[in-house]
Parts: structure tokens; C-alpha cells; sequence
């Protein structure tokens, strides 16, 4: 089972010579996901060697696997295994690494690594650094169960947040609390979820609630329903059962319209400025990425400026905002929503999340 807050390596713990993995055929439209054995690689100096325990699947995996977001393929790199959501104890250290032990508990992210060096790394910004390494992209994900972190870039996870939850804050919820701090939202202001009962949004309606604001989820189904009001959400309004999610998103928010609109289901950007309403000083938060080409964001220029409107996009967490959303989990404040799976049954995972079938997070527990 996955660790439920402390490090669960045992004293004869042995490294195997290899591990399971999610490894990817045939990358694009077509592309076929299968659970293959593979090498475990070496620590090379500055890094460690960590076994994961579990990994969350994002939306962003998926189209690494379909390679459609418009930039070169991880096969180019020789990737067969994306992911980017791993939890799980250091098993082996590399030359000159100081700050980790063995059996600490580590987190990889969606960035692998960076400079360090950069104007942009120095500014909590470093997920954008021009050297910034992808992880499952440049380099193995977490699809594979033993993986090589650069030290200094490794999130140490406190005790108290088990694997099941630390494995989605390398990503989902680190990437939606950028999203959150950089809106610049007060307390009590109204905040929109568009596809909010999916892996991201849930986060983002756990973490909106902790720091004051309104949540307002926007989705489908009964699951998603209970999901999100169970999670801290103010209001779901089910899209498929009203006659305008718009108006009635705009009522519920005081008749005005949203204080905030965080973006996370990519068919949302269409109408994501409706959802502000006559709001002045609103705010569009762009997190899902879309596949390339098809989607866009905008309106009349007029309506930016008579409503004061701005639209800003992000794009994962740094280091820092890692840090934070652990202290959250850490706290209570962010809980488990995650469906779990085998890692034998990650294609089966895979395939439901790509279909929109998850309420929350699917999570892969390499142990079961």
C-alpha cells in the first residue's frame, strides 16, 4: 500500500535491477500504453534514486502521449514513459548529494529541473526558465516506479500527507495554487471552477476555500456533484441540467458575475469571460492546456476596458508553491481525491480520464 504519511522502506530493503513501467507505443493519435519491465537507472552525481509509491495521471500525460500540443515528442528524446506526479523514498544517493537521506520521502514535478541560474529561477518563476527540463518529456516520468531527481530540485514531503495526496500536489494542486496567488482574489470574492469536479479543479475548489474564497463548480453528474460540495464548493451548477450555466453561474454570484474564472477543463475557454458577467476588475485565470490550435480566448477589446477585465495564464507550481500546498495537506486542508489503481491497470486509468469519466484524480499505487 502506499505510504500514508512516513517512509515505508524496509531495513533489507534491496534496489531490483528493474521495475515496472508505463511505456508508450506507437506516440500520437494512435498511440498504445502498456506496463512493460524496464532498467532501473543509476543516481549520477547531485541526484537521487527514488521508488516511487504512487502517481498521479494528468490530463498533460495524455497529450504528451498523443503528442498534440504542438512541440517536439518525447520519443524524439528517447522518452517511453511520461508523468509527472510521483511520491514515493530516496533508495540511493549519488555522488555529493548532502541535503538527502535515504528513506526520506521525496515528490518529483512536472519540472524535472532547471538552471538555477536565471533571472526567472530567482523570481519563484523558474518554471519558465529557457533551460527548464519537462518532466516525462526530457526525461523519464513518473509512469516508471524507480526514477532519477536531481537533488536540489526534489520536494521533500512532510509526515502526515500520505502518497495518495502528495503524489497529485506535484502538479494538480501546486499548478492550481500559482493559478490562485497569482489572480490576486480577496477573501469572500466569488471563484469559478469550469470543469472543476476533474483532477485540478477539485484542488483548486479545496485550496479556494482555505484561503476564503467562493468556490462555484461548474460540471456534470451526480459523482462531481457530491465531489465538489463535499470538497468546500459553494454551488455546482450541473451544465447539462439548467437552460444557461452562464446566468445561472452569474445569480448565484451576488447577479454580478465571478470575481475569478479558473480555467482547467480546456472546453471551458469558450465561454470563461461570460462567467464574469458585468463584474468590473475580473479576473480569467488560464490553466488547462488545450491541444494546439483548438481553442482560443477573447473578446472585444471594449469589454477589457470598460470592465477593467484581465486574462492571465500560468502554467505549473515552483518549488515554493509546492511547499505550500503540502503545508495545506498537511493541515487538512487538502484531502484525497483520488480513485486508485494498480500500476498493472494504469492503461485502464488512463483511458477513463480521457474519456471524463474521474471525479477528482486517479492515482497508480505501484505496491498493489
Amino acid at each position: 500500500m502506499a505510504s500514508h504519511g512516513t517512509s515505508n522502506l524496509p531495513p533489507d530493503f534491496v534496489i531490483p535491477k528493474e521495475c515496472k513501467a508505463g511505456v508508450v507505443i506507437n506516440e500520437g493519435p494512435n498511440y498504445e500504453l502498456k506496463v512493460e519491465m524496464v532498467p532501473v537507472p543509476e543516481p549520477g552525481p547531485g541526484q537521487v534514486l527514488i521508488k516511487l509509491n504512487a502517481t498521479g495521471i494528468c490530463y498533460s500525460d495524455i497529450h504528451f502521449m498523443l503528442n498534440d500540443l504542438g512541440a517536439k515528442g518525447m520519443s524524439t528524446f528517447g522518452i517511453r514513459s511520461p508523468g509527472h506526479e510521483g511520491a514515493g523514498v530516496v533508495v540511493k544517493l549519488g555522488e555529493n548529494v548532502k541535503s538527502w537521506k535515504v528513506g526520506d520521502r521525496a515528490g518529483v514535478k512536472p519540472i524535472w529541473d532547471t538552471c538555477g541560474s536565471c533571472e526567472l529561477c530567482w523570481d519563484d518563476k523558474e518554471m519558465h526558465c529557457a533551460k527548464a527540463i519537462p518532466t516525462g518529456m526530457l526525461v523519464a516520468g513518473t509512469f516508471q516506479q524507480y526514477i532519477v531527481s536531481p537533488a536540489k530540485y526534489t520536494s521533500p514531503i512532510p509526515d502526515g500527507v500520505s502518497d495518495y495526496v502528495a503524489g497529485p500536489i506535484m502538479c494538480s494542486a501546486s499548478t492550481v495554487y500559482r493559478s490562485l496567488a497569482e489572480s490576486n482574489l480577496k477573501a469572500g470574492n466569488w471563484a469559478v471552477f469550469p470543469g472543476g469536479g476533474g483532477g485540478v479543479g477539485i484542488q483548486g475548489v479545496q485550496l479556494a476555500k482555505a484561503v476564503g474564497f467562493r468556490p462555484i463548480v461548474v460540471d456534470t453528474g451526480a459523482a462531481k456533484r457530491k465531489l465538489a460540495l463535499d470538497m468546500g464548493a459553494e454551488a455546482f451548477v450541473d451544465f447539462k441540467e439548467v437552460a444557461n450555466a452562464t446566468e445561472e453561474v452569474i445569480k448565484i454570484a451576488d447577479g454580478k458575475g465571478a470575481h475569478g474564472v479558473f480555467v482547467t477543463a480546456t472546453s471551458a475557454y469558450s465561454s470563461a469571460i461570460a462567467y464574469t458577467g458585468s463584474r468590473v476588475g475580473a479576473v480569467v485565470m488560464c490553466i488547462g492546456l488545450p491541444a494546439a490550435g483548438t481553442a482560443t480566448i477573447g473578446c472585444d477589446p471594449s469589454i477589457f476596458c470598460y470592465k477593467n477585465l484581465t486574462v492571465k495564464g500560468t502554467l505549473v507550481g515552483s518549488m515554493r508553491d509546492t511547499a505550500k500546498a503540502l503545508e495545506f495537506a498537511q493541515r487538512g486542508m487538502l484531502q484525497q481525491v483520488a480513485e486508485v489503481f494498480p500500476i498493472d491497470r494504469l492503461p485502464e486509468a488512463v483511458e477513463k480520464l480521457k474519456s471524463g469519466q474521474v471525479a477528482g484524480r486517479c492515482v497508480v499505487d505501484f505496491n498493489l
